[in-house]
Order: structure tokens, then sequence, then C-alpha cells
């Protein structure tokens, strides 16, 4: 009997203990509270993220799941426009060590999958938005559902952080993610509107975060790679 996975692999994606490598990484927050970042400018991160570097990587990974449905190789063409809107060093290793997580998440799970198999195309690790396109395909999931959890991922990945590095109250921190809702749902309504043609991909930046992701990158002590 065939069953429907879509909703399940959205609650999949959007799981932290998900094996990516995410709990190594806090999007940037680490390296914001050591340059000032008051705790309660937090949910004040979150929505630059998410009207921003988010936004961006939702909508490629958006496009990877619609693209890839046709052409498997259509991964080439996404990776390749969004190595071209992140401009930092750290930044782009961070992607790739989440998206080869991911990849090696999908060999495992969906090796056959015509996307899959497609991720062996790229000239360079595959960054973690076209991965999580392509995971999304293999699953069958929809481009609001990829959106969305691509997104969340986002955000629950500062919140994770911030109960590491802030004596925040965890309540607090589900609040934060809560209170993202509005932004993050407009975020992807705007993803799934991302045009066919990966030139297209929006291409906000959020230049304070990646020079952040470059002082980061020299600090011998530190608790995140990123």
């Amino acid at each position: 009997m065939h069953v429907d996975t879509a909703e399940l692999g959205a609650l999949l994606l959007a799981d932290a203990r998900l094996p990516t490598g995410a709990h190594a990484h806090s999007a940037g927050l680490e390296p914001a509270l050591e340059a000032g970042l008051p705790a309660a400018r937090v949910p004040d991160y979150i929505e630059g993220r998410l009207r921003t570097v988010a936004l961006v990587e939702a909508s490629a990974a958006v496009l990877t799941l619609r693209l890839v449905q046709t052409d498997p190789a259509a991964t080439i063409r996404v990776q390749e426009e969004l190595l071209a809107r992140m401009p930092t060093t750290p930044s782009r290793r961070a992607s790739e060590l989440l998206g080869r997580g991911l990849a090696r998440l999908a060999t495992r799970l969906w090796g056959d999958h015509p996307a899959v198999r497609g991720l062996g195309d790229l000239a360079s690790p595959p960054l973690r938005p076209t991965a999580f396109g392509v995971v999304a395909a293999a699953i069958g999931m929809r481009e609001d559902q990829v959106a969305r959890a691509s997104l969340y991922d986002d955000v629950q990945t500062v919140t994770a952080a911030a109960l590491k590095l802030l004596p925040v109250d965890p309540t607090d921190a589900t609040g934060w993610l809560l209170a993202s809702a509005p932004v993050l749902e407009a975020a992807v309504a705007d993803a799934v509107a991302v045009d066919d043609d990966p030139t297209s991909l929006p291409a906000h930046t959020a230049p304070l975060v990646e020079q952040l992701a470059l002082d980061h990158d020299v600090r011998t002590r530190r608790i995140f790679v990123a």
C-alpha cells in the first residue's frame, strides 16, 4: 500500500535531531552576541534572518524541489546562484557542512531517486538549500512545506543556540519562535512565488551577518563553528 510521506517528511526536516550537524551551528547567533547583541534583541535577529538569508535559502530549496521534478541536474544551476549569494567562505563552509549531512541522509534513505543521484554531479559539496530541496523531492513534499521547514529550521537553530549561549528560560525561547510566525509565513509565500529561472532567486543580503561570520571564523574560543 502506498503511503503519502509528505507530511511526515515535513516534520522530519523540521526535527532538530535530524542528523545533519545543525547542533554545531548557531545561525550566526554566537558571533552576534559576542559583538554585543543583547538577549532582548534576539527576536529582532531572528526576524532579520527571516527577511534576508533565510528567505534566500528557502527560495532556493523551493526552486530545487520544483526543478528536479523534470530535470535532476537542475541542482547545478541553483547551486551556482546560491554560491553567488554567499560572499564569505565561512558562510559557504557552514552551508556545505549542513548540505553534506542532508546529502548523506538522502543517499542512505533514497539513493535511487534521480534527484538524489543528481547531487553527485555538483562541482562542489551541496549547499544546505539545494540538499534540502532534493530531500524534499525524494519525500514528495509540497513547495510550501519545504519553504516552511527551511525557515523553521533557521529559527529553531537560533533559539536552540540561545539556550546554550544565554541565561534564557526555554519558555521564552519558544515564545521567540512562535512570535516569528507572521514574518515566517510571509517568507513562505515569497519563497513559493520564486520564478523558475535560478538567476531570479532573491538576493537579499545581511552584510553584518557575513562580517560576523568572518570574525567568528578566526576566534579560538567558541562553542559553535558558525
